[in-house]
């Protein structure tokens, strides 16, 4: 039975459509009329840290590491054209990705959406697996893994997760390993799908020049119902310590790059959209650029306009990452701890909370303009159960004392570790 219910937010004057549609799959329609382009993302909860399926009898058997990433590949092709020769004919821009906690195939077009959308709907849900060409597809991307180990930004990213967690599967690059990926086999990746690639473990997104009545048209037309339920994940035990508290590698790069980690013990294995939101504006006000720590750093020549910050949080993982290019990557680090440490023992100017919580509330609105992030941005709000107005009403109830019972349970130096990529010379 079809459900339609359409979420509002009076204040933001904007709504969308949640849809239940008979297949299973959840469906989630922002109209924006007179835009130009429509954006269109159709993904699952199945990411690089799924290294574990469920069985039937709720016991899990583990899964090569990179198995999701090689199943995102292997999908666009077929007996006969693959996705991206049918897209190239309709003039749609197409594309897929995976990352730590989903997979996601997508496209964006100024025309012919509908056929466009049939396309997508259609070759995610006809696989097209052959033991010939999972062995083809190992070496191609084994080279991919190969290349990876050579980029910067990706290195001093991963050796910073690498030495901060000691068995969770984000550590692991999300290609996964050139031994790891040798493992599969095309009935593997056949099991994988009829396991995270049934409609009830997926969600449709759409934002942009579009109707309701055009969606379900194709939705109706090219949907399959299957049995499933949303995939389990299995909670993975982790020692409260960093692994390592410092490591470097050299490559050819002109300026040392860092990762500075603050790894979280939390009881529970998600973070909340408040404990998210209130770590967002925390970071800003202890390093935004409009701060004292970011304008001594700048001044000083430690850090240019690469510096930035992260909240990197997921299913039993979360950290504060702090990165950027800097001659003295040590000196950074003492001082952002130094600067965390003055904040937990003065506290935070309440104006400057204020306008910091109003520049980030504003930055929120001015994304609803764009369809991609809308579109991306309803898909992670249904995977985490929320809609994806949330947001906007948790801003309205952080207060300060949100924000500085955060600091005393975060941003502990003693579960910091540091990542350096050093020049070849």
């Amino acid at each position: 039975m079809m459900k339609i219910n359409e979420i509002r937010n009076e204040l933001l004057g904007e709504m969308y459509y949640d849809i239940d549609h008979p297949s299973g799959l959840k469906i989630l329609l922002m109209p924006k009329a007179g835009y130009a382009s429509t954006y269109a993302i159709f993904a699952t909860k199945y990411g690089s840290i799924d290294t574990m399926i469920e069985m039937k009898d709720g016991s899990f058997e583990e899964i090569p590491e990179g198995t999701a990433h090689f199943l995102e590949h292997k999908l666009f092709e077929s007996e006969d054209l693959d996705a991206f020769e049918r897209f190239a004919k309709t003039g749609a821009s197409a594309n897929a990705y995976t990352s730590f906690d989903r997979t996601g195939y997508l496209f964006s077009c100024s025309g012919n959406f509908k056929e466009n959308l049939e396309i997508l709907l259609d070759f995610v849900q006809n696989p097209y697996f052959t033991q010939a060409t999972v062995e083809k597809e190992q070496g191609i991307i084994g080279q991919e893994i190969d290349m990876y180990k050579d980029i910067p930004d990706w290195e001093v990213m991963f050796n910073c997760l690498r030495n901060m967690y000691h068995n969770l599967p984000v550590r692991i690059d999300i290609a996964g390993t050139q031994e790891s990926i040798a493992q599969i086999t095309a009935d593997m990746l056949y099991d994988c799908y009829n396991n995270f690639y049934n409609l009830n473990n997926m969600v449709l997104a759409v934002a942009g020049n579009t109707t309701v009545d055009e969606v379900l048209e194709v939705a109706d037309k090219v949907l399959r119902p299957v049995e499933g339920k949303m995939a389990q994940r299995k909670i993975i035990d982790e020692p409260k310590e960093v692994k390592a508290d410092y490591c470097e590698k050299k490559l050819s790069v002109a300026t040392p790059q860092f990762m500075l980690g603050f790894k979280e013990n939390w009881d529970t294995p998600e973070r909340t959209a408040k404990e998210e939101i209130a770590m967002e504006i925390l970071l800003d006000m202890i390093s935004g650029p409009s701060t004292d720590l970011y304008r001594r750093l700048f001044d000083a020549n430690l850090i240019n306009n690469s510096f930035g910050f992260e909240y990197f949080t997921g299913f039993g993982y979360s950290c504060v990452l702090f990165a950027g290019e800097s001659n003295d990557p040590k000196a950074v680090s003492e001082e952002i701890k130094k600067e965390i440490k003055h904040f937990r023992e003065n506290g935070f100017d309440e104006k400057v909370f204020e306008r910091t919580k109003k520049k980030l509330y504003g930055r929120m609105i001015m994304g609803m303009n764009d369809v991609d992030g809308l579109a991306n941005n309803m898909a992670v709000s249904f995977f985490a159960g929320e809609d994806v107005f949330t947001d906007f009403e948790t801003y309205k109830t952080v207060t300060v004392e949100d924000i500085r019972d955060l600091l005393d349970k975060t941003l502990d130096e003693n579960f910091s570790t540091l990542s350096v990529i050093l020049p070849n010379n």
